[in-house]
Formats: C-alpha cells, sequence, structure tokens
C-alpha cells in the first residue's frame, strides 16, 4: 500500500470514529502528517509504512507541539525494518507512541486500548500491583509461594505489587495461577507515559533570523513563542494575557507567495481541529485580510503598532472576518 493510500486510510478510520481530521499537511518539511480531535482528545498524527523512517528531530518536534497544544503526539505505521507491527501492542520511536492500523482501529473506533508495549529485551504489560498483593493474601501465599509459582525472585514478586511492570510471559502466567488478568490498559491518549522512559519535553529551536522580529512582536504582545523547526507553522504562541481571554496561535511569516497561501490554508484547518487561531505575517500587504480562516497581518502594520493590545485585537479582527479561499 502507497504512504499516501495509507494516509487516506488512517483519516478515513478516524473520521468514522467521529473525529474531526484537518486537511493533511501537504507541505514539506512537516513533522505531522494531521491533527484530530475529538471531544477533548486531541492527537496529532504521522503516518508512516516503516516507523525506522521517524528521525529524532521530528518525534523531538511532534513531542514539543505535544505539549503546546495539549495534544498527543502520535505514529501510526505498518513495519519496522525487521517486521511487521504486532496488534495490540505500544511501540515507542524518541518518545512517541507507535501503533499498528489495526491497534490504531481497536482504540478508536472499537473503544479497545492496547495492554501490551514493546521495550528492550521484549514485551510487556502493566500490572495492578494492588489487585495482585489482595489476591495473594486471600490464597494465604506468601511471597515466597508466588515467587516459586512463577520462577522468580520473591523480590521481583514484591516488585511487581509496588508496581513494576512485568514481562508478557510472567503475565500470563499470573493469568494461568489466579485464573484472572492482573494487566491493565495502556493510556495512549496521555502518551503511554506510565511505560515510556520520561524525559523532559525537547527545548525549543531557535528561530529563524527572518523570523525575530516577528518574534519580538509577539512578545511584546503578551505571547510565549514556541518556534518551530519542521511544522507547517512557523511557531506557537500561546498566550499570557488571562485577562483579556485566551488565544492562542499558530503562525506563519514569508512574502505572500502561492507556498504561503497554501500554507495559510493547512494553517486554517488545523487551527480549527487544534482550536487556536491562526495567522500568518506577511512581507508585504496581501490585499486582504485572511485566507479561509487564517488572518493576514503585514509585519509593517506590525511596526506601526505601540499597543500590544491592539496588535492582539488585530489578529482577533482579522481572524473573524469572512475568509476568503
Amino acid at each position: 500500500m502507497s504512504r499516501s493510500a495509507l494516509v487516506g486510510n488512517v483519516t478515513a478510520m478516524l473520521e468514522d470514529a467521529g473525529f474531526l481530521v484537518s486537511d493533511r499537511c501537504a507541505i514539506r518539511p512537516k513533522s505531522f502528517d494531521v491533527a484530530a480531535r475529538r471531544g477533548e482528545d486531541l492527537v496529532l498524527l504521522k503516518i508512516l509504512g516503516n516507523v525506522d523512517a521517524l528521525d529524532g528531530m521530528t518525534g523531538a518536534e511532534m513531542r514539543r507541539l505535544g505539549a503546546y497544544l495539549d495534544a498527543t503526539p502520535l505514529v501510526i505505521g505498518v513495519r519496522t525494518r525487521d517486521e511487521d507491527l504486532k496488534p495490540n501492542v505500544v511501540y515507542f520511536r524518541h518518545g512517541v507512541p507507535v501503533l499498528s492500523p489495526d491497534t490504531a482501529m481497536d482504540l478508536f473506533v472499537e473503544g479497545v486500548p492496547p495492554l501490551i508495549y514493546a521495550a528492550p529485551g521484549g514485551l510487556y504489560v502493566n500490572i495492578d500491583g494492588d489487585l495482585l498483593a489482595d489476591e495473594r493474601e486471600e490464597r494465604g501465599w506468601s511471597l515466597g509461594r508466588l515467587a516459586t509459582e512463577l520462577g522468580v525472585s520473591r523480590r521481583t514478586v514484591s516488585k511487581y505489587e509496588d508496581g513494576m511492570n512485568a514481562s508478557i510471559e510472567v503475565a500470563i502466567q499470573l493469568e494461568e495461577v489466579f485464573d484472572e488478568p492482573f494487566s491493565s490498559p495502556l493510556e495512549v491518549m496521555e502518551g503511554a507515559e506510565s511505560v515510556r522512559d520520561s524525559e523532559p519535553t525537547p527545548d525549543d529551536p531557535d528561530p529563524d533570523a527572518d523570523d525575530e522580529h516577528v518574534v519580538h512582536i509577539l512578545t511584546r504582545a503578551g505571547f510565549t513563542v514556541h518556534p518551530t523547526a519542521r511544522a507547517p507553522f512557523k511557531a506557537v504562541g500561546e498566550d499570557d494575557d488571562h485577562h483579556r481571554g485566551v488565544m492562542s496561535l499558530l503562525t506563519g511569516h514569508s512574502s505572500f507567495t502561492k507556498s504561503a497561501k497554501k500554507r495559510a490554508r493547512i494553517m486554517s484547518s488545523l487551527g480549527e481541529v487544534t482550536q487556536t487561531r491562526a495567522v500568518y505575517f506577511t512581507e508585504a500587504d496581501a490585499k486582504r485580510d485572511a485566507v479561509k480562516g487564517t488572518a493576514l497581518v503585514s509585519c509593517e502594520e506590525l511596526t506601526d503598532v505601540d499597543d500590544p493590545a491592539a496588535i492582539r485585537d488585530l489578529i482577533r479582527e482579522r481572524s473573524q472576518k469572512p475568509t476568503e479561499a
């Protein structure tokens, strides 16, 4: 299956599951392919045939965007270089959860989250340690007795009861011994943080030199600006003025070319799904106020505005006007 067909299939699956799905980010570079929202759940999806194609820079960008947009970065893919992805298993690449299309179907359409995750050394599951301790004590078994049944040390059983995850082989043994499962589902929509290595959000890249004056003006207007390296937009602006209402931004910046117009359309679709405003700063007057839902503001206009609140009002006004295609 071609990658384009795979993206189409995943998009259709998400729409069937009740997600609002953005336009495909058909521009380069791009750290994700589509954004999708269902209620409070927002995901940024990278869709790949071979998930090993996800490099460290893209993984870091997806994790940053997830933090700034309150979204879950997620990869849906078919295989690694060595094998097909297994169903009901969460993999990780550069800290980003990875699912097969079948696992994504179970999660989003059927509402059945995965139980297993891949880590160095094999496949593992979350063990409900409190339940395990209760069942062991109800039988009157010591830690040593259960350790003997499982073929592990007493200390290892104690760690399971304290919350340490177990290999899938041990999970199967526990189910056979007690005739009930002890594994708990993985919270994929929270980034599967309970099982992946905890790392801080990667630092922002430096802004392009050409964008520094836009970053300065937005910062003066009360936004915390996070430059991007591979997104369909140049930066995410997080609102710092809580007295005037929340207004987070996706921003672009360049001359108003045909390519910029295409990027502005994609930003409009992403803004709708991520529930942010989209604004494109142009190097010359674009002779219009908006492209679809993306406000257009010339850098010359910004230079002439001294009041930071007026900059915010200008962005609001442009993004609320009747839009052009």
